[in-house]
Protein backbone atom coordinates (compact mmCIF):
# COMPACT_ATOMS: atom_id res chain seq x y z
CA UNK A 1 0.00 0.00 0.00
CA UNK A 2 1.27 3.47 -0.91
CA UNK A 3 2.22 5.81 1.91
CA UNK A 4 -0.08 8.80 2.22
CA UNK A 5 0.84 12.39 3.09
CA UNK A 6 -1.70 15.08 3.88
CA UNK A 7 -0.49 18.61 3.27
CA UNK A 8 -2.24 21.39 5.16
CA UNK A 9 -1.32 24.14 2.73
CA UNK A 10 -2.56 26.68 0.23
CA UNK A 11 -3.37 24.63 -2.88
CA UNK A 12 -2.98 27.70 -5.10
CA UNK A 13 0.61 28.31 -4.00
CA UNK A 14 3.48 27.56 -6.39
CA UNK A 15 5.61 25.89 -3.70
CA UNK A 16 2.72 23.70 -2.47
CA UNK A 17 2.30 22.44 -6.03
CA UNK A 18 6.03 21.73 -6.25
CA UNK A 19 5.93 19.60 -3.08
CA UNK A 20 2.83 17.73 -4.25
CA UNK A 21 4.09 17.02 -7.75
CA UNK A 22 7.50 15.84 -6.59
CA UNK A 23 6.29 13.42 -3.93
CA UNK A 24 3.42 12.14 -6.05
CA UNK A 25 6.04 11.16 -8.65
CA UNK A 26 7.99 9.47 -5.84
CA UNK A 27 5.04 7.15 -5.29
CA UNK A 28 3.31 8.78 -2.33
CA UNK A 29 -0.43 9.29 -2.30
CA UNK A 30 -0.89 13.01 -1.71
CA UNK A 31 -3.93 14.87 -0.45
CA UNK A 32 -4.15 18.59 0.28
CA UNK A 33 -6.40 20.35 2.77
CA UNK A 34 -6.47 23.98 1.71
CA UNK A 35 -8.18 26.95 3.35
CA UNK A 36 -8.04 28.77 0.02
CA UNK A 37 -9.56 27.78 -3.32
CA UNK A 38 -7.11 25.91 -5.53
CA UNK A 39 -6.55 22.90 -7.75
CA UNK A 40 -3.48 20.75 -8.37
CA UNK A 41 -3.52 18.42 -11.35
CA UNK A 42 -3.59 14.76 -10.30
CA UNK A 43 -3.87 15.62 -6.58
CA UNK A 44 -6.96 15.29 -4.38
CA UNK A 45 -7.62 18.73 -2.89
CA UNK A 46 -10.12 19.48 -0.14
CA UNK A 47 -10.71 23.22 -0.38
CA UNK A 48 -12.52 25.04 2.42
CA UNK A 49 -12.79 28.26 0.42
CA UNK A 50 -11.63 30.78 3.01
CA UNK A 51 -10.99 33.57 0.48
CA UNK A 52 -8.50 36.42 0.96
CA UNK A 53 -7.11 34.82 4.12
CA UNK A 54 -3.78 36.70 4.01
CA UNK A 55 -5.38 40.13 3.88
CA UNK A 56 -7.96 39.63 6.63
CA UNK A 57 -7.65 40.72 10.27
CA UNK A 58 -6.38 38.21 12.83
CA UNK A 59 -9.82 37.80 14.42
CA UNK A 60 -11.62 37.24 11.11
CA UNK A 61 -8.85 34.90 9.92
CA UNK A 62 -9.42 32.38 12.69
CA UNK A 63 -12.92 31.70 11.35
CA UNK A 64 -11.25 28.74 9.66
CA UNK A 65 -11.10 27.04 13.05
CA UNK A 66 -14.82 26.41 12.67
CA UNK A 67 -13.83 24.04 9.84
CA UNK A 68 -11.94 21.67 12.16
CA UNK A 69 -14.89 19.28 12.55
CA UNK A 70 -15.14 18.86 8.78
CA UNK A 71 -11.37 18.54 8.44
CA UNK A 72 -11.27 15.85 11.12
CA UNK A 73 -13.78 13.89 9.04
CA UNK A 74 -11.45 14.16 6.06
CA UNK A 75 -8.51 12.87 8.12
CA UNK A 76 -10.62 10.02 9.52
CA UNK A 77 -11.60 9.05 5.98
CA UNK A 78 -8.15 9.43 4.38
CA UNK A 79 -6.01 8.13 7.29
CA UNK A 80 -2.73 9.76 6.16
CA UNK A 81 0.57 8.45 7.48
CA UNK A 82 1.80 12.03 8.00
CA UNK A 83 0.14 15.42 8.35
CA UNK A 84 2.51 18.11 7.13
CA UNK A 85 1.47 21.74 7.70
CA UNK A 86 3.11 24.39 5.55
CA UNK A 87 3.06 27.79 7.29
CA UNK A 88 3.51 28.10 11.04
CA UNK A 89 0.62 30.47 11.74
CA UNK A 90 -2.71 29.58 10.08
CA UNK A 91 -2.02 26.02 8.95
CA UNK A 92 0.17 25.45 12.00
CA UNK A 93 -2.66 26.41 14.36
CA UNK A 94 -5.09 24.25 12.42
CA UNK A 95 -2.78 21.24 12.67
CA UNK A 96 -2.14 21.86 16.37
CA UNK A 97 -5.87 21.85 17.13
CA UNK A 98 -6.53 18.79 14.94
CA UNK A 99 -4.05 16.91 17.17
CA UNK A 100 -3.24 14.34 14.47
CA UNK A 101 0.15 12.63 14.68
CA UNK A 102 2.78 12.47 13.34
CA UNK A 103 2.58 16.15 12.52
CA UNK A 104 5.34 18.12 10.75
CA UNK A 105 5.31 21.91 10.79
CA UNK A 106 7.26 23.77 8.08
CA UNK A 107 7.84 27.49 8.58
CA UNK A 108 7.98 29.56 5.40
CA UNK A 109 8.96 33.10 6.32
CA UNK A 110 6.62 35.89 7.40
CA UNK A 111 4.89 33.35 9.66
CA UNK A 112 7.92 33.53 11.99
CA UNK A 113 9.71 36.74 10.96
CA UNK A 114 6.63 39.00 11.14
CA UNK A 115 3.49 37.28 12.48
CA UNK A 116 4.57 36.65 16.13
CA UNK A 117 5.95 40.19 16.48
CA UNK A 118 2.60 41.90 15.84
CA UNK A 119 1.11 41.23 19.27
CA UNK A 120 1.38 38.97 22.32
CA UNK A 121 -1.51 36.76 21.20
CA UNK A 122 0.18 35.92 17.91
CA UNK A 123 3.47 35.30 19.67
CA UNK A 124 1.90 32.71 21.98
CA UNK A 125 -0.02 31.22 19.07
CA UNK A 126 3.26 30.47 17.28
CA UNK A 127 4.77 29.05 20.49
CA UNK A 128 1.75 26.80 20.91
CA UNK A 129 1.93 25.57 17.31
CA UNK A 130 5.60 24.66 17.63
CA UNK A 131 4.94 22.97 20.97
CA UNK A 132 2.31 20.70 19.41
CA UNK A 133 4.40 19.75 16.38
CA UNK A 134 6.31 16.47 16.36
CA UNK A 135 8.86 17.85 13.88
CA UNK A 136 9.79 21.40 12.89
CA UNK A 137 11.35 22.18 9.51
CA UNK A 138 12.85 25.41 8.17
CA UNK A 139 13.90 26.38 4.65
CA UNK A 140 17.01 28.26 5.83
CA UNK A 141 19.51 28.44 8.67
CA UNK A 142 18.60 32.05 9.33
CA UNK A 143 14.93 31.19 9.75
CA UNK A 144 15.85 28.29 12.03
CA UNK A 145 17.56 30.83 14.30
CA UNK A 146 14.36 32.90 14.26
CA UNK A 147 12.24 29.84 15.10
CA UNK A 148 14.49 29.21 18.11
CA UNK A 149 12.98 32.33 19.70
CA UNK A 150 9.75 30.36 20.14
CA UNK A 151 10.82 26.77 20.80
CA UNK A 152 13.73 24.71 22.12
CA UNK A 153 12.98 21.78 19.83
CA UNK A 154 15.38 20.56 17.15
CA UNK A 155 14.87 22.13 13.72
CA UNK A 156 15.69 20.39 10.46
CA UNK A 157 16.78 22.46 7.45
CA UNK A 158 14.84 21.55 4.29
CA UNK A 159 15.63 24.06 1.50
CA UNK A 160 13.21 24.68 -1.36
CA UNK A 161 15.29 23.14 -4.15
CA UNK A 162 14.74 23.97 -7.82
CA UNK A 163 14.27 21.72 -10.81
CA UNK A 164 17.51 22.29 -12.70
CA UNK A 165 16.12 20.52 -15.77
CA UNK A 166 13.67 23.44 -16.08
CA UNK A 167 15.80 26.22 -14.61
CA UNK A 168 18.85 26.08 -16.84
CA UNK A 169 20.76 28.40 -19.19
CA UNK A 170 18.75 28.67 -22.41
CA UNK A 171 19.43 32.06 -23.95
CA UNK A 172 18.81 31.81 -27.69
CA UNK A 173 19.05 35.48 -28.67
CA UNK A 174 21.41 38.07 -27.19
CA UNK A 175 19.57 41.16 -25.97
CA UNK A 176 19.97 44.38 -27.94
CA UNK A 177 19.75 46.20 -24.62
CA UNK A 178 21.06 45.05 -21.24
CA UNK A 179 18.18 43.70 -19.16
CA UNK A 180 18.07 44.15 -15.40
CA UNK A 181 15.18 42.20 -13.91
CA UNK A 182 13.43 40.71 -10.93
CA UNK A 183 10.73 38.09 -10.35
CA UNK A 184 9.00 38.72 -7.02
CA UNK A 185 5.62 39.56 -5.55
CA UNK A 186 4.99 43.30 -5.82
CA UNK A 187 4.86 43.76 -2.06
CA UNK A 188 6.59 46.31 0.15
CA UNK A 189 8.86 43.76 1.86
CA UNK A 190 10.55 42.90 -1.45
CA UNK A 191 11.89 46.42 -1.97
CA UNK A 192 11.02 46.78 -5.67
CA UNK A 193 10.75 50.55 -5.22
CA UNK A 194 14.47 50.67 -4.39
CA UNK A 195 15.27 48.83 -7.61
CA UNK A 196 13.15 51.26 -9.63
CA UNK A 197 14.83 54.29 -8.06
CA UNK A 198 18.30 52.78 -8.61
CA UNK A 199 17.43 52.06 -12.25
CA UNK A 200 16.27 55.67 -12.75
CA UNK A 201 19.69 56.90 -11.59
CA UNK A 202 21.52 54.46 -13.86
CA UNK A 203 19.29 55.31 -16.84
CA UNK A 204 20.65 58.86 -16.85
CA UNK A 205 24.11 57.44 -17.53
CA UNK A 206 23.41 54.26 -19.52
CA UNK A 207 20.85 54.54 -22.32
CA UNK A 208 20.85 50.92 -23.52
CA UNK A 209 19.40 49.33 -20.37
CA UNK A 210 15.88 48.15 -19.49
CA UNK A 211 14.20 47.04 -16.28
CA UNK A 212 11.83 44.07 -16.35
CA UNK A 213 9.62 43.35 -13.32
CA UNK A 214 7.61 40.11 -13.11
CA UNK A 215 5.00 39.50 -10.44
CA UNK A 216 1.77 40.81 -9.02
CA UNK A 217 0.82 42.33 -5.67
CA UNK A 218 -0.73 45.18 -3.79
CA UNK A 219 2.03 47.64 -4.77
CA UNK A 220 1.61 47.23 -8.53
CA UNK A 221 -0.23 50.49 -9.18
CA UNK A 222 2.09 52.42 -6.85
CA UNK A 223 5.22 51.04 -8.52
CA UNK A 224 3.93 51.82 -12.01
CA UNK A 225 3.15 55.37 -10.93
CA UNK A 226 6.68 55.67 -9.48
CA UNK A 227 8.08 54.81 -12.92
CA UNK A 228 5.92 57.54 -14.47
CA UNK A 229 7.01 60.07 -11.83
CA UNK A 230 10.68 59.25 -12.45
CA UNK A 231 10.24 59.49 -16.22
CA UNK A 232 11.35 55.90 -16.89
CA UNK A 233 8.00 54.23 -17.67
CA UNK A 234 9.02 53.63 -21.30
CA UNK A 235 12.10 51.73 -20.14
CA UNK A 236 10.40 49.57 -17.50
CA UNK A 237 8.29 46.55 -18.44
CA UNK A 238 5.86 45.00 -15.95
CA UNK A 239 5.50 41.39 -17.08
CA UNK A 240 2.66 40.40 -14.73
CA UNK A 241 2.35 37.12 -12.86
CA UNK A 242 4.25 34.21 -14.45
CA UNK A 243 1.92 31.22 -14.40
CA UNK A 244 4.39 28.34 -14.70
CA UNK A 245 7.98 27.48 -13.74
CA UNK A 246 8.75 27.15 -17.46
CA UNK A 247 7.74 30.78 -18.01
CA UNK A 248 9.75 31.88 -14.97
CA UNK A 249 12.83 30.08 -16.34
CA UNK A 250 12.26 31.58 -19.79
CA UNK A 251 12.04 35.05 -18.24
CA UNK A 252 15.23 34.64 -16.19
CA UNK A 253 17.00 33.66 -19.39
CA UNK A 254 16.21 37.09 -20.85
CA UNK A 255 17.92 38.86 -17.91
CA UNK A 256 21.56 39.93 -17.88
CA UNK A 257 21.36 40.78 -14.16
CA UNK A 258 18.77 39.61 -11.61
CA UNK A 259 18.15 41.81 -8.56
CA UNK A 260 16.36 40.91 -5.32
CA UNK A 261 16.37 44.02 -3.05
CA UNK A 262 14.25 42.46 -0.29
CA UNK A 263 13.74 44.07 3.10
CA UNK A 264 12.72 40.68 4.52
CA UNK A 265 13.23 37.22 3.04
CA UNK A 266 13.16 33.79 4.63
CA UNK A 267 15.07 31.89 1.97
CA UNK A 268 15.49 33.12 -1.62
CA UNK A 269 14.08 30.63 -4.14
CA UNK A 270 13.96 33.20 -6.94
CA UNK A 271 17.66 33.99 -6.48
CA UNK A 272 18.43 30.27 -6.77
CA UNK A 273 16.27 29.96 -9.90
CA UNK A 274 18.09 32.90 -11.51
CA UNK A 275 21.51 31.40 -10.74
CA UNK A 276 20.37 28.02 -12.07
CA UNK A 277 19.67 29.83 -15.35
CA UNK A 278 23.22 31.21 -15.36
CA UNK A 279 22.28 34.76 -14.37
CA UNK A 280 24.39 36.75 -11.86
CA UNK A 281 22.37 38.07 -8.93
CA UNK A 282 22.36 41.00 -6.55
CA UNK A 283 20.67 40.35 -3.19
CA UNK A 284 20.31 42.13 0.12
CA UNK A 285 21.83 41.01 3.39
CA UNK A 286 18.54 39.85 4.95
CA UNK A 287 17.15 36.53 6.16
CA UNK A 288 18.25 33.52 4.15
CA UNK A 289 19.34 35.42 1.02
CA UNK A 290 23.09 35.47 1.85
CA UNK A 291 22.92 31.66 2.25
CA UNK A 292 21.89 31.16 -1.39
CA UNK A 293 24.61 33.32 -2.98
CA UNK A 294 28.39 32.93 -3.01
CA UNK A 295 29.46 36.52 -2.53
CA UNK A 296 31.58 37.93 -5.39
CA UNK A 297 31.49 34.52 -7.08
CA UNK A 298 27.85 33.98 -8.09
CA UNK A 299 26.54 37.42 -7.15
CA UNK A 300 26.82 40.51 -5.00
CA UNK A 301 25.39 41.09 -1.52
CA UNK A 302 24.40 44.60 -0.40
CA UNK A 303 22.70 46.27 2.58
CA UNK A 304 18.92 46.51 2.41
CA UNK A 305 17.28 49.83 1.59
CA UNK A 306 20.56 51.36 0.35
CA UNK A 307 19.90 52.84 -3.11
CA UNK A 308 23.46 54.12 -3.51
CA UNK A 309 24.96 50.69 -2.84
CA UNK A 310 22.42 49.08 -5.18
CA UNK A 311 23.35 51.52 -7.96
CA UNK A 312 27.04 50.71 -7.49
CA UNK A 313 26.43 46.94 -7.58
CA UNK A 314 24.32 47.09 -10.75
CA UNK A 315 26.78 49.47 -12.41
CA UNK A 316 29.68 47.13 -11.61
CA UNK A 317 27.94 44.31 -13.46
CA UNK A 318 26.86 46.58 -16.33
CA UNK A 319 30.49 47.53 -16.93
CA UNK A 320 31.97 44.03 -16.50
CA UNK A 321 30.50 41.66 -19.06
CA UNK A 322 33.17 39.01 -18.47
CA UNK A 323 32.42 39.06 -14.74
CA UNK A 324 28.67 38.66 -15.45
CA UNK A 325 29.35 35.61 -17.60
CA UNK A 326 31.78 34.14 -15.05
CA UNK A 327 29.31 34.68 -12.19
CA UNK A 328 26.53 33.11 -14.25
CA UNK A 329 28.54 29.94 -14.83
CA UNK A 330 29.55 29.77 -11.16
CA UNK A 331 25.94 30.29 -10.14
CA UNK A 332 24.76 27.34 -12.20
CA UNK A 333 27.38 25.08 -10.58
CA UNK A 334 26.55 26.40 -7.09
CA UNK A 335 22.88 25.50 -7.52
CA UNK A 336 23.65 22.06 -8.95
CA UNK A 337 25.91 21.37 -5.96
CA UNK A 338 23.59 22.72 -3.26
CA UNK A 339 20.00 23.35 -4.34
CA UNK A 340 19.00 20.79 -6.94
CA UNK A 341 15.50 19.58 -6.12
CA UNK A 342 16.50 15.92 -6.39
CA UNK A 343 19.06 16.35 -3.62
CA UNK A 344 16.98 18.64 -1.39
CA UNK A 345 13.70 16.75 -1.68
CA UNK A 346 15.56 13.44 -1.74
CA UNK A 347 16.62 14.22 1.84
CA UNK A 348 13.00 15.03 2.72
CA UNK A 349 11.95 11.69 1.23
CA UNK A 350 14.30 9.93 3.63
CA UNK A 351 12.90 11.94 6.55
CA UNK A 352 9.35 10.97 5.58
CA UNK A 353 10.29 7.29 5.41
CA UNK A 354 11.99 7.39 8.81
CA UNK A 355 9.03 9.17 10.42
CA UNK A 356 6.51 6.70 8.96
CA UNK A 357 8.66 3.75 10.07
CA UNK A 358 8.95 5.18 13.60
CA UNK A 359 5.21 5.73 14.00
CA UNK A 360 4.23 2.39 12.49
Amino acid sequence: MRKKICYLANAANYHTKKWCNYFAKKGYEIIVISLNPGEIEGIKVYSFDEKNLRTRSTISKISYLFKTKEIKKVLKKEKPDIVHAHYASSYGLLAAILNYHPYILSAWGSDVYLFPKKNIIQKYMIKYNFKKADYIWSTSKDMAREIKLYTNKDIHITPFGVDTSIFKPNRKIKNKRLIIGTVKALSKIYGINYLIRAFAILKEKYKDIELHIAGKGEQERELKQLCVDLGINNDVKFLGFLESPYLVAQTFNTFDIAVFPSLSESFGVAAIEAQACGVPVIVTKVGGLPEVVEENKTGLIIEKGNIEELVMAIEYLILNEEKRIEMGKSGRKFVLDNYDIENNFGSVDELYKNIIFKYK
